[in-house]
């Protein structure tokens, strides 16, 4: 009698007993940590219904933005009967769809501008990386030069040559906020290019353009969505700055930096057109930064 269909039989039975371990990829294993951490979890669902509220709420208020109640001005909230649930403004505008609608502006800008300064920073930092020599030189004397420039005053300076307009205020923030953004992805480019696999692409016969595309902006997509999560609530708080100049949104549009602006000189009239913009400001910029911290921790190669 032979042992050869014994083990296989053996063998057979351990495999069917043996626990089934599924290999996880790096997304799969950062979204089960980022679920694992609460306070990013809570931010990111209040980062949603503020962002629900901000784009959706406005049209289902009785009450437009711009539109004034010559009759209930300063109104006191609650007035269900009317419609202002959150009150009045001193012109007699909803307080709640101005809030709402001041939301979607300053969401939209943060986002929109955050976007230009990623194309931007990302493509200059991955060809400075990658290419290196007097490319990355020239690149990155460009960018210190902008460093020496202030920010915040060059953005003023193209807002009142080209005009308070709602696409040049995120494309004027967006063109300043892309220098950090530059660094750091030349950074992770430069300790990417020696790697193994860039090599093997290169000895391939692959072009610069399609290892950047293919290789490198993959491998540092962690680090450029965690950036983008610190952007969004910078541009949000540069904006509100502009705003709060009187160089943001033009009325009777607005932003919640110009009803922060507003409420400050009715702070001891009614102190609730200060306070509600600033709280719905509040809370996003902390689930922002709450959210960034979750991200960073998820996508860490080093804390997996």
């Amino acid at each position: 009698m032979t042992l050869t269909p014994i083990l296989a039989q053996t063998d057979a039975l351990e495999a069917a007993l043996a626990p089934t371990v599924a290999g996880r990829s790096l997304w799969q294993d950062a979204w089960r940590r980022l679920r694992a951490n609460r306070a990013a979890v809570a931010s990111l669902i209040i980062l949603c219904v503020i962002a629900f509220a901000s784009f959706i709420g406005p049209y289902l208020l009785p009450w437009t933005y711009d539109q004034i109640d010559w009759d209930h001005i300063e109104a006191l909230p609650p007035d269900f009967a009317l419609g202002h649930y959150l009150g009045t403004d001193s012109l007699g505008r909803d307080l709640l769809a101005r809030t709402l609608y001041g939301g979607r502006v300053s969401l939209s800008v943060g986002i929109l501008a955050t976007f230009v300064a990623l194309a931007i920073g990302v493509s200059v930092g991955a060809i400075a990386g990658f290419i290196g020599g007097k490319t990355d030189q020239l690149l990155m004397r460009f960018v210190d030069l902008l460093y020496a420039v202030p920010l915040t005053f060059f953005v003023i300076i193209l807002m009142v040559v080209f005009g308070r307009n709602f696409v040049l205020i995120f494309l004027a923030i967006g063109a300043v906020e892309w220098l950090t953004m530059a660094r750091i992805v030349r950074g992770q480019t430069l300790t990417l290019r020696r790697k193994e696999f860039i090599e093997a692409a290169r000895a391939s016969g692959g072009s610069t353009t399609a290892i950047i595309l293919r290789h490198i902006l993959p491998n540092v997509l962690g680090v450029v969505i965690v950036y983008v999560t610190l952007t969004i609530p910078q541009v949000i708080l540069l904006e509100s700055f502009l705003s709060f100049l009187g160089l943001g949104v033009q009325d009777p549009r607005t932003s919640w930096g110009m009803l922060i602006n507003d409420g400050a000189a009715e702070l001891e009239i009614n102190p609730r057109t200060l306070i509600v913009p600033a709280i719905f400001m509040t809370a996003t910029l902390f689930c922002f930064n709450f959210l960034g911290d979750g991200l960073r921790d998820a996508l860490d190669p080093k804390d997996r």
